[in-house]
């Protein structure tokens, strides 16, 4: 890996990583279509740990709010009925099905889903999930409203971004909105689901992103270090720029962007401009 496919692979990251349009797809295909190789599931991963710093540090109060209340909940009857109470355990129980499925699946999401036929599909097909979430969800929930059943079934939601080209925000926003909650509280428990399950899977991919001898982009520690560091910067400019955007806006620009960048990828697939892996 070069400098410039670092930097210009982690400003992607950074772009891409709230915002529900895949950051492991673009990656995938930035590295395509540009360098004629693949960075690799591992180096979105810690990548990835970039990003959610950002998400650290953007809501430390509500995440120091949330774990403080949470261990204060085994102790307190009255703090246990509280909503910081529940919500903690929400992240929780929705983070347990990525977990799962991400051990069991690691090996196929790490070669075999990284196809860009595959990913070109999901684009366009999670595109229109999206538009329907966007049109016909009642959007008339808030954060303090969500339940069990909530949680679930985004986490369920969550799991499907184990597929490149799904996108972790863009199922779980398309989740919250078909439940009924309103794009501001999708977005706000989609950023605090994703913390355990990406900082986990960067965490286990570090060693895996410097392993030589494999196919793909390596890159060298000061390269992954400065690519993570630009992700950070890039993705804590972008959370702020979201929860505005949601706050105003509908989601059609994103599905519009996805089924755009879905056609354009299996042009240059059909064409063979491109190699699908």
């Amino acid at each position: 890996m070069s400098w410039l496919q670092a930097l210009v692979l982690g400003l992607v990251q950074g772009l891409t990583e709230f915002l529900p349009v895949s950051s492991s797809g673009h990656l995938r295909i930035v590295s395509e279509i540009f360098f004629g190789d693949d960075a690799g599931a591992s180096f979105t991963a810690v990548t990835q740990l970039g990003t959610e710093a950002a998400v650290l540090i953007y809501f430390r109060h509500d995440i120091g709010r949330l774990l403080s209340t949470w261990f204060r909940g085994f102790a307190s009857a009255a703090i246990r009925r509280t909503t910081d109470y529940r919500i903690a355990w929400l992240v929780i129980i929705g983070t347990l099905p990525i977990m799962v499925l991400g051990f069991f699946l690691r090996e196929a999401i790490r070669t075999p889903a990284r196809n860009l036929w595959l990913i070109s599909t999901t684009l366009i097909v999670f595109a229109l999930v999206l538009a329907a979430a966007e049109r016909w969800g009642p959007q008339r929930r808030k954060v303090d409203e969500l339940t069990v059943r909530d949680g679930v079934l985004m986490g369920l939601a969550q799991a499907l971004a184990l597929v490149p080209g799904v996108s972790r925000s863009g199922a779980t926003l398309s989740a919250g909105l078909a439940i009924g909650l309103t794009r501001e509280a999708a977005t706000r428990y989609s950023f605090l689901l994703a913390i355990p399950a990406v900082v986990a899977a960067g965490v286990f991919s570090i060693p895996d992103v410097f392993a030589r001898g494999g196919a793909g982009l390596q890159p060298t520690v000061a390269q992954m270090v400065v690519a993570t560091a630009v992700a950070f910067a890039v993705g804590y400019a972008s959370i702020a720029w979201l929860l505005r955007w949601v706050a105003h806006h509908s989601l059609y620009v994103f599905a519009g962007y996805r089924l755009v960048l879905g056609g354009l990828v299996l042009a240059l697939l059909t064409t063979g401009t491109i190699a699908a892996t």
